[in-house]
């Protein structure tokens, strides 16, 4: 069977960042408390 990429702390398929190899509702938690280096909120 094909190999879905999936978010390694939830197992969520949908809504997968591959460069971070999480779902974006882990991402947004992690960036929010700072886990995550170099992601910061954008502003210009």
């Amino acid at each position: 069977s094909r190999q879905r990429n999936r978010c390694v702390l939830t197992g969520r398929s949908r809504g997968y960042l591959r460069k971070f190899g999480l779902s974006r509702i882990m991402f947004r938690d992690l960036a929010r408390v700072g886990e995550l280096l170099g992601v910061t909120k954008s502003s210009w």
